[in-house]
C-alpha cells in the first residue's frame, strides 16, 4: 500500500494557489476542456428546466460531484505533465492512455452505480415529501422553500446527499488521480483514499467543503462558471495527491 502523509490544516488552501498557477501554465487547453464540461452541464439542465422536469433538473445538478472526478481525469493528467516540467495541450487531456485500462473503468462504473442510487434516493425523498409533481422551476422552488413538508424534503435530501458525496469524496479524492499509475490497481487506489481522509480528517473536511462551495458557485451560474473552476479544481486536486501520497508517481512528479 503506497504511505499516506499527514498534512496541515491549510494545505488545502495551498492545493488551489497551486492548481491555479498550473492553470496558468495550461491556460488555453484547460479552458477549452472547462468549455466543453460546462456546455454540456448547462445543455443537460436546460433541456430538463424547459421540458417541465425541475426537480430531475435539481437531483442530478446535485448528484454532478458523483462523477466529476472521472470527467477530471483529462485534468489530472495535464496536472502530471506540468509537475514533470511538461506543458500539456488538449490532446493529451482528451486521450489520457494510462487511464484506458479496466481499474480505472471499475472506478467509473462504481461512481455510475452511486450516481444513479442517488437519483432514486431523490426521487424516494420527493415522493414521500408531496403528491404533486413540480414541473416547472417557480413551482419547485415555492414549495420547496415555503411549505414544511419542502422544507424538510430539502433537510433530509441534504443530509443523506450529503453523507454519499462524502463518502464518493473518500473513496475518490486520490484513487481517481493515482489510478494514472499503471502500477496501482483499483483496489489499492481505493482503500488508499479512504486512508488518507481518515489520517487527515480536519484538513480533508475543508477539502470537500471548498470543493462543494465552488459547484455551488458553478450551479448559481447555470453551471458556465465550470468553464474556470472546473479545470482550477481538477488541477488542484492533483496536486492534493502529490502531497497526500507518497507513491511512485508522485516521487517521480516531484
Amino acid at each position: 500500500m503506497a504511505e499516506v502523509n499527514t498534512i496541515s490544516l491549510g494545505a488545502p488552501l495551498r492545493w488551489l494557489a497551486r492548481g491555479w498557477r498550473d492553470l496558468d501554465t495550461a491556460f488555453a487547453p484547460a479552458l477549452l476542456y472547462g468549455t466543453a464540461i460546462a456546455l454540456a452541464s448547462f445543455a443537460i439542465w436546460r433541456a430538463l428546466i424547459v421540458s417541465d422536469l425541475a426537480f430531475w433538473a435539481l437531483s442530478l445538478s446535485c448528484g454532478f460531484v458523483f462523477i466529476a472526478p472521472m470527467l477530471a481525469m483529462g485534468l489530472y493528467e495535464a496536472g502530471r505533465r506540468i509537475s514533470l516540467g511538461e506543458r500539456p495541450t488538449l490532446a493529451h487531456m482528451i486521450v489520457v492512455r494510462s487511464a484506458l485500462r479496466a481499474d480505472v473503468f471499475y472506478l467509473g462504473l462504481a461512481l455510475l452505480l452511486i450516481y444513479l442510487f442517488w437519483g432514486r434516493i431523490a426521487q424516494v425523498v420527493y415522493g414521500l415529501s408531496t403528491y404533486r409533481l413540480h414541473t416547472s422551476v417557480e413551482e419547485l422552488l415555492a414549495f420547496s422553500t415555503q411549505t414544511p413538508e419542502g422544507l424538510t424534503m430539502l433537510v433530509t435530501g441534504a443530509i443523506v446527499g450529503g453523507a454519499m458525496a462524502f463518502f464518493t469524496f473518500a473513496i475518490t479524492v486520490v484513487s481517481a488521480p493515482m489510478l494514472l499509475d499503471q502500477r496501482t490497481n483499483v483496489f489499492e487506489a481505493v482503500f488508499t483514499s479512504i486512508r488518507a481522509v481518515a489520517k487527515n480528517f480536519m484538513p480533508m473536511l475543508l477539502w470537500a467543503a471548498l470543493i462543494t462551495l465552488a459547484l455551488l458557485a458553478c450551479a448559481a451560474t447555470s453551471w458556465l462558471a465550470l468553464i474556470v473552476i472546473f479545470p482550477w479544481l481538477g488541477l488542484a486536486s492533483w496536486r492534493a495527491y502529490l502531497d497526500i501520497v507518497r507513491a511512485p508517481i508522485a516521487d517521480a512528479a516531484h
